[in-house]
């Protein structure tokens, strides 16, 4: 039977990692946790529960899960962001296919908005590959997100289940964090030699809020539908 490394990177996430470890039980042979300058209590909630706690120099998210993935024993991957977690149906369907764990797999991922489940504004089922063969599928990209990308030989079968993304603690969380990922996006642009013209800074945050509300519905996740497209707007408008 092949063996599964989780993969975590973190930094000052004592408030999420226990419950990402949590789901991790009896899925994850290993559990490598990458931290990169945690001041809070992240390394000794993870040695308290035999992870093999690494400190490694931030270069970017997608250099440093590359590098922690490295750090891996186990035959295959399961990466994990520290504020996720397995839903039991998908921690079910792990189980049933690991003793037969062939290529890559994908699972859906629902995200939170503070208390609320979104189901819509275009944010599930989200699909990710998280677990895959070591050596066969790396994470690229700069800035903003981070993409992987599997080895073209690799066949992707879809997992029934989620990943539980526990992304934003409040509407406040959401505000700063989409500011943050503006401000990420600008100096990507930037760097591109790309100007902000005046249809990008004025009709395309009408265009996004309009996408998000109306033909992704989010009018349908009610009030949390509505900030999520009115924030994200926001933001499109602060990129420009």
């Amino acid at each position: 039977m092949a063996l599964i490394s989780a993969v975590i990177i973190t930094r000052n996430e004592a408030a999420n990692i226990s419950r990402c470890l949590r789901s991790l039980e009896g899925i994850a042979d290993e559990i490598v946790v990458a931290d990169s300058g945690s001041t809070d209590e992240t390394e000794q909630i993870c040695r308290s529960q035999g992870v093999h706690f690494f400190g490694v120099e931030w270069q970017g998210y997608s250099k440093t899960k590359n590098m922690a993935n490295n750090l891996a024993k186990g035959d295959f991957i399961l990466s994990l962001d520290a504020d996720e977690a397995l839903s039991e149906p998908l921690r079910k369907a792990i189980l049933r296919q690991k003793p037969y764990l062939s290529g890559a797999y994908s699972f859906n991922r629902l995200t939170w908005f503070a208390h609320h489940p979104v189901r819509f504004c275009g944010w599930y089922p989200d699909r990710k590959i998280r677990l895959f063969p070591k050596n066969q599928a790396f994470w690229e990209g700069d800035f903003v997100h981070e993409t992987l990308t599997p080895h073209p030989s690799l066949t992707i079968t879809h997992l029934t289940g989620d990943i539980l993304h526990y992304s934003f603690s409040s509407t406040e969380d959401f505000i700063s964090r989409m500011d943050y990922y503006a401000r990420l996006a600008a100096q990507k642009l930037h760097s591109e030699g790309k100007n902000a013209t005046w249809y990008r800074r004025f009709v395309s945050p009408v265009f996004k809020f309009l996408v998000i509300y109306f033909i992704r519905l989010g009018i349908l996740d009610g009030k949390t539908g509505w900030q999520i497209a009115w924030y994200s707007a926001k933001a499109h408008f602060h990129r420009y």
